[in-house]
């Protein structure tokens, strides 16, 4: 199979394991070693970008305090149920740091460091971005068979389906991309 990195992957209506219903996932990394994405379409509740800043002692509360208003009320993204306390920075390739940063297309990058989260808070860089806690891992072969099985549909990349949609609007708009929706999903297979 061709890699499908930088592309998403959404959760079928049969797909068995409720940690992904109606999920939409972006591929970071697919190949013979596996595969890794973030869940982009769920957030965690009650939790807030402030309260990472917060929590990992990033800024001084009065900082925290005067940050823009988009900036801290950012939702956290449940980026999968691996490693669910590590954060991960899906961003706009503006923001490059050697030996931190990811190049997963020449337009997307993954940041997992701390830097980037300061970044975000008072330089404002990179211009776009999301920030996750967890993500999605397959063994070598794994995801291959779940498509196979009619687990996922594979949707190519759109920086609005990943930057510009409120979060709750990605799973239809991802299937919108298909020419589908909920209603028209089939659990049954079309491999011919």
């Amino acid at each position: 199979m061709e890699s499908l990195r930088g592309q998403f992957l959404v959760a079928m209506p049969e797909m068995g394991d409720d940690r992904f219903r109606e999920t939409v996932i972006y591929l970071v990394g697919h190949g013979d070693e596996g595969a890794m994405g973030l869940v982009v379409n769920q957030s965690v509740d009650d939790m807030s970008f402030a309260d990472i800043l917060e929590e990992l002692k990033l800024g001084e509360k009065d900082e925290l305090i005067q940050l823009p208003e988009d900036i801290r009320n950012r939702r956290v993204l449940r980026g999968g149920p691996v490693q669910k306390s590590r954060g991960f920075v899906l961003h706009s390739s503006d923001y490059f740091k050697i030996g931190n940063s990811y190049e997963v297309t020449e337009d997307i990058c993954l940041t997992a460091t701390l830097d980037i989260l300061k970044s975000i808070a008072f330089k404002e860089e990179p211009v776009e971005a999301l920030f996750a806690l967890g993500y999605c891992g397959w063994s070598p072969g794994q995801l291959e068979q779940e498509i196979q099985g009619n687990g996922w549909l594979t949707v190519p990349f759109s920086r609005e389906l990943l930057f510009g949609l409120p979060i709750e609007a990605r799973y239809d708009a991802a299937l919108a991309q298909l020419g589908i929706t909920r209603a028209s999903l089939s659990a049954t297979a079309g491999h011919g």
